[in-house]
């Protein structure tokens, strides 16, 4: 390098114009060399200075390819064919970042350290390699470039769905064929594009895409290494690939490098996934997007210092370690590998007599291994070519024919024509290493002749393969506005030019199946054409159709009898969703129009039917204050709020605001807010539809089956969906509101602090085994403590009379009539009220026509509720486990106490879906927060500071709270208590008396 050498470092991401800039450097100069990655990148650019300076000033080198006119001045070549010590005025290295390629990366490091341009070098990469170069090339100057073009990620997407101008990414010969094949079958055909093929069948599969016969491309990562194509969005079929020692995921920059190939010049480009591949990783598409990568750290190294005295003097250099930190020893190439197995032969180490010899043997080593062959068989095949040149000075010119004439047949399928391509490009190398043939101009003209049949042939068998010609041909009648003859029979049947394409469903037109791809595409829309009219009966017919033919789907579709005519989106309001209608483009927008007002019309209708109690509350002008706004809650909620996330609220209303909203059917429940017709399986249905569409969801929950007291709590669903499907989860299982406001009327009458065990009543309503519902108390906030104890059989058969008895007479009530069984004892502020005479008619029973009761169910139908089965070694109520004759029998039973640690984290049935805690304290007065709309940020958060405020159903009055409620007017629908009479021997009962007359 002479002192007015200059050396620049040109980094940045792809689609950055680093190629061109190199270009017009080298062109300033009066001569020049170039290397690139791939002889395919090699031949575009050669091709592009040919017609920019001509043909005899431009000289083409690759390890299969040879043009070199006499008055050569720009050298194009690949970086491993790139002549040494020519002396030109500038030198330019593509894709630098190879340095770090685990299997060509020494070669492009040591033309980093070694090679220079005698006025100007030029280094072209990615900027992850700033580190590298400043440690290795004293005085270099840098240059960033930046992306001329956005790249956005777009997630993962179906190959079906792929839009036009498509690169589509794979990894191995097999997997491209694949794609290539599915995207014929359902895009009319791809081009094809992979590193082991010729140039010529490269650019004949280009050329395909290029002119828009095919819209979709299928290629290996070879289209990463700066080949241009007009490609708008490119998707990774996978993400990792064979390195050649071992399948591994790719790096987030070679991931890079590849998406880049998306939107050139100033067109933004976006990639994505698709197929099995998974979706990327946020840190990793982000990377991706703002070229941020891992700075190398270390680059592959060989010696270029090699000793040619004996074989084992050459290995030994090739085997060295680097000096510098920077560099690492670079893994053992194929080229070793041959070397070390020929080293060992016997003959050939007779044969070698001299460093010319060794020399000799090393330049045969460097053959590349181009047929994927076992290493024995090159290395066999390579120790011939060793032998003919070293006896005779060349290869000899018949045996050099037999090899190619066998190559030189063109029949066959894409896998036969491929290997023989692979073969000849063998050959083609050997024809291009100067004084190995007598006459190397003819065997090279021999070899080149053969391989482009071989790739014209090849070329043929694709697009044959993975090109439907009758597609491209009806693709282009239909954009030459060519008119087809399409019909349309009264069943819906469309026909073109008298074949059958499809049926019209619903206002949709559905392809035949055996039409596959642009084929459907180009048939479909022949067939529209003809469908115009049929659209307009089909809707006017449609729109006179009674709400009994129309139906929606738990996912918010729409039917008409079979067909999908629409689906429901979210609107300003839950109760009135918007619709989005199916009906083709080519139906017109008055079609269009006229299938969305009649299901507007349908799903109004459906609302208004189905939730009448409550946009009657809604509609109710005579509420005012506090109890409007509560009502304006309840609508808010569809009709079901936990307790819990509105504490404050009830405690406010009033007696009268109260009665006002119990006429519209409200239920004060002890967990749950509720209006008991709202529960019955229809209102259900369609209330976790509109639900599911307010929040977004992208798969809507299912409303359990009709009439269970009891279901599995159900893994991974959204937050809130138990409320919303009527249940309170608590455990492994939810049960049903209105029967927990049962239960808590059982429970209030119970010693929660001493210690309680379930009752035959208990258990009857929950319809639970004792091990399920211990589950269940633990998920409502109490402590259960498992026990055995030996049974006593008389008391046992009284006990289990007794509660069959009470099994028996005890039926499962209904909401309403559960409150008039309550215990008589006054509540207080938070405890459940019992309803008042006046509710409405047609709340104390919960019926659906046609479907299981909610409520009023027999015994014999809760006992026949699913139950879940017992784990190994519990007992279910009433059956004694299997015992050795006279031992003494044992049962197992649990003692409830109220307490916060039935919600730690030690207790597994206790725990939330996902990992979260279960037990919110809904019955415990904690609450969501009072902002009902801010409550899914404070959800689960309990009030004073977490503490329980008592368990369902106990009564509060603790001296801090007559401290803090004192001077409050409290109110209550039962008689107040008669109190005991005052010990008047009693000090402190004297006092107490004291006290009330001085009041």
């Amino acid at each position: 390098m002479t002192a007015a050498s200059r050396v620049v470092a040109v980094l940045g991401p792809t689609n950055t114009g680093k190629t061109h800039y190199a270009i017009d450097r080298m062109l300033g100069y009066r001569t020049g060399i170039m290397g690139f990655p791939l002889r395919l990148l090699a031949r575009e650019i050669y091709d592009k200075i040919v017609r920019l300076r001509g043909p005899s000033v431009v000289a083409l080198v690759t390890g299969e390819e040879r043009i070199v006119p006499p008055r050569a001045q720009y050298w194009i070549c690949t970086v491993e064919a790139m002549p040494e010590g020519m002396g030109c005025d500038f030198l330019a290295i593509d894709e630098i970042q190879l340095c770090a390629d685990p299997e060509r990366g020494h070669v492009f490091t040591d033309r980093l350290l070694r090679a220079r341009g005698l006025k100007e070098t030029l280094f072209l990469g990615a900027d992850t390699m700033r580190g590298p170069i400043r440690a290795l090339v004293p005085g270099v100057e840098f240059v960033r470039r930046d992306r001329m073009s956005d790249l956005v990620y777009s997630g993962s997407r179906k190959i079906s769905r792929m839009p036009g101008r498509t690169a589509i990414v794979g990894f191995s010969i097999d997997n491209v064929y694949a794609i290539a094949e599915l995207i014929r079958r359902q895009k009319g055909g791809a081009a094809v594009v992979m590193g082991a093929l010729s140039p010529r069948t490269r650019n004949a599969q280009v050329a395909l895409y290029q002119n828009g016969d095919v819209d979709y491309l299928v290629a290996t990562d070879a289209i990463g290494m700066g080949l241009n194509l007009d490609v708008d969005h490119v998707a990774f079929s996978s993400t990792a690939k064979f390195d050649g020692r071992r399948m591994r995921p790719l790096a987030p920059n070679e991931l890079a490098q590849i998406a880049g190939r998306a939107g050139r010049g100033m067109s933004h480009g976006s990639f994505g996934v698709t197929g099995d591949a998974r979706p990327l990783e946020e840190g990793v598409a982000e990377a991706i997007m703002e070229h941020r990568f891992t700075p190398l750290k270390k680059l592959n190294w060989r010696s270029a210092d090699l000793q040619f005295g004996t074989t084992d003097a050459l290995i030994k250099t090739l085997e060295s370690s680097p000096t510098d930190e920077v560099l690492t020893k670079a893994r053992e190439a194929d080229d070793l590998r041959v070397l070390k197995a020929l080293s060992q032969d016997a003959d050939i180490r007779d044969r070698i007599t001299d460093a010319s010899k060794v020399r000799l043997l090393w330049d045969v080593c460097r053959i590349p291994d181009f047929r994927g062959t076992s290493h024995s068989e090159h290395s066999s095949l390579l120790s011939g070519i060793f032998g003919y040149l070293e006896d005779g000075g060349v290869v000899p010119d018949d045996w050099f024919a037999r090899q190619i004439r066998r190559l030189d047949r063109t029949e066959g399928d894409i896998d036969t024509l491929s290997k023989r391509l692979a073969f000849i490009r063998t050959w083609t190398y050997v024809a291009q290493r100067n004084g190995w043939l007598r006459d190397e101009s003819h065997w090279r003209d021999v070899t080149r002749t053969i391989e482009d049949r071989l790739s014209d042939a090849l070329h043929t068998r694709l697009t044959q393969r993975f090109v439907d010609r009758r597609t491209s041909v009806l693709m282009r009648r239909l954009k030459q506005k060519e008119a087809l003859l399409a019909e349309v029979n009264d069943q819906g049947e469309v026909t073109v030019e008298g074949e059958f394409v499809g049926k019209l469903e619903g206002f949709r037109f559905s392809p035949d199946k055996s039409a596959q791809g642009a084929e459907a595409k180009a048939l479909k829309s022949a067939s529209l054409q003809a469908l115009a009219p049929h659209f307009h009966l089909r809707a006017d017919r449609f729109y006179n159709a009674p709400d009994t033919e129309i139906d929606y789907t738990e996912q918010g579709g729409l039917m008409w009898g079979e067909h999908a005519v629409g689906k429901l989106v979210a609107g300003a309001d839950p109760l009135n969703p918007r619709i989005e209608v199916f009906v083709d483009d080519a139906a017109g927008a008055d079609v269009a129009q006229k299938v969305e007002r009649r299901l507007q019309h349908f799903i109004a209708r459906k609302v208004q039917a189905l939730f009448e109690p409550m946009i009657n509350l809604q509609k109710d002008e005579t509420l005012s204050g506090l109890a409007r706004g509560f009502a304006f809650r309840m609508v808010e909620a569809l009709g079901i709020l936990p307790r819990a996330s509105v504490m404050q609220e009830v405690k406010d209303l009033d007696q009268e605001a109260r009665g006002a909203l119990r006429k519209h059917g409200i239920r004060f429940g002890q967990f749950t807010i509720f209006m008991p017709l709202l529960l019955k399986p229809a209102p259900t249905r369609l209330r976790l539809v509109l639900w599911g569409l307010a929040n977004g969801l992208q798969e809507f929950p299912e409303a359990p089956p009709p009439g269970l007291v009891t279901v599995p709590t159900p893994v991974g669903a959204p937050e809130g969906y138990d409320t919303m499907a009527g249940y309170r989860a608590a455990g492994q299982r939810m049960i049903r509101i209105d029967m927990l406001e049962r239960l808590a009327d059982l429970l209030r009458a119970e010693d929660s602090r001493g210690g309680f065990e379930a009752k035959p009543d208990m258990l009857s309503i929950t319809g639970m085994t004792l091990e399920q519902f211990a589950d269940l108390m633990q998920g409502l906030g109490y402590k259960a403590e498992k026990g055995e104890r030996v049974k006593v059989k008389a008391v046992d058969a009284v006990v289990t009379e007794t509660g069959k008895a009470a099994a028996a007479d005890t039926p499962v009530m209904d909401a309403a009539a559960e409150v008039e069984n309550t215990p008589a004892a006054t509540p207080v502020e938070g405890e459940v009220e019992p309803a008042p005479a006046d509710v409405p008619a047609g709340t104390e029973e919960i019926v659906d026509d046609g479907v299981a009761p909610i409520a009023e169910e027999p015994a014999d139908a809760v006992a026949a509720a699913p139950i879940a089965e017992t784990d190994d070694g519990e007992t279910p109520i009433g059956e004694a486990a299997d015992a050795a004759v006279d031992a003494p029998e044992t049962e197992v039973f649990y003692s409830f106490t109220w307490g916060r640690q039935a919600r730690q984290g030690g207790h597994a049935r206790g725990q939330r879906r996902g990992g979260e805690s279960r037990g919110e304290g809904r019955g415990q007065g904690e609450s969501r927060g009072a902002n009902a709309e801010a409550n899914n940020g404070n959800r689960g958060k309990p009030r004073s500071g977490g503490k329980p405020q008592g368990k369902p159903g106990a009564k509060k009055g603790g001296r801090n709270d007559r401290d803090q409620n004192k001077g409050a007017k409290t109110y209550s629908s039962r008689p107040p208590k008669k109190e005991k009479p005052i010990d008047p021997d009693n000090p402190f009962a004297a006092a107490l008396m004291g006290l009330k007359q001085g009041d």
